[in-house]
């Protein structure tokens, strides 16, 4: 089984949490969205490298996404696709946190990548976001000073919800100091749209063929949460993103999962979900 080490600072931590010494963190609910575009290898993924000032996952490459900002609650904003209730039951939420996950993952995607699922009408999608006009509404959007739903009313815009798919859910561990509970979606990019970098919490973006990604933390050349890279791996078993949203929609619903240590001292490790074991031993068998 793949034994995933723990750095000897967090191994401390993880001890002094099982001694009571110390108390576990809230966690925040939060959102990413895994963005996927064709190739002749299989499903490309979108990553950006965290600045290494970053006090959560610095250095490390993530999918894009983030927390969920209290006004992604509004039940006001223009929706098409399947209702809140269908998400709650995807999400193993209520419908108001249901809402708020998908408004948050792809109020995050255009934050942090340009990209935006959202359309004019329920069969429409936005072909262009490079203007300055865009970038001046990402930039409103990631300082807090507009609202998703106000940024959507000013464009005449509904999300789309139709374009994302539940993937998998993960909590941080619990001695963790930092915690988010964080919903992975999935989706592709949308036809004309381009990602752009444009996220201040990165140092560098590059779309990667999932499998490749994977080979490259393998390597010793990205570094990733198990979160992300067991992800790339799954990802990459499927030929093209419409193979990863068919999936989505057949695992539902989403079950949280939170790492614990397995083993004591330098042999520490944290585990990882049942259900991917056997495709992460044939990998590195």
């Amino acid at each position: 089984m793949l034994r995933i080490p723990l750095p000897a600072a967090l191994v401390e931590q993880a001890a002094a949490y099982a001694s009571g010494a110390l108390e576990p963190a809230e966690p925040r609910n939060a959102a990413t969205v895994v963005l996927l575009r064709p190739s002749s290898s299989g499903p490309e993924v979108y990553l950006l490298r965290r600045q290494a000032s970053m006090a959560f996952a610095a250095g490390m490459c993530v999918f894009p996404g983030g927390g969920v900002d209290p006004r992604d609650f509004d039940a006001d904003v223009a929706w098409a696709g399947p209702p809140p209730s269908a998400w709650a039951s995807s999400l193993g939420t209520d419908e108001a946190t249901a809402r708020a996950l998908v408004c948050a993952a792809v109020r995050e995607t255009f934050e942090e990548s340009g990209v935006l699922l959202a359309g004019t009408s329920p069969s429409s999608v936005v072909s262009d976001t490079t203007g300055e006009d865009w970038e001046a509404d990402r930039v409103a959007l990631e300082s807090r000073s507009v609202s998703f739903t106000a940024f959507l009313a000013s464009r005449g815009l509904v999300v789309r919800t139709d374009l994302l798919g539940a993937w998998s859910g993960w909590l941080t561990p619990v001695f963790e100091p930092r915690r988010y509970r964080t919903w992975f979606f999935v989706a592709a990019l949308p036809d004309g749209q381009v990602t752009r970098d444009v996220s201040s919490e990165s140092s560098a973006v590059t779309w990667l063929g999932a499998q490749d990604a994977a080979a490259r933390v393998d390597a010793g050349e990205l570094l990733m949460l198990p979160p992300t890279y067991l992800t790339c791996l799954e990802v990459g078993l499927y030929d093209s993103p419409a193979a990863v949203l068919d999936a989505a929609a057949a695992r539902e619903p989403v079950e949280m999962f939170m790492p614990e240590v397995e083993g004591t001292g330098s042999s520490a490790t944290l585990s990882i979900p049942p259900s991917l074991r056997a495709l992460v031993e044939e990998r590195l068998s």
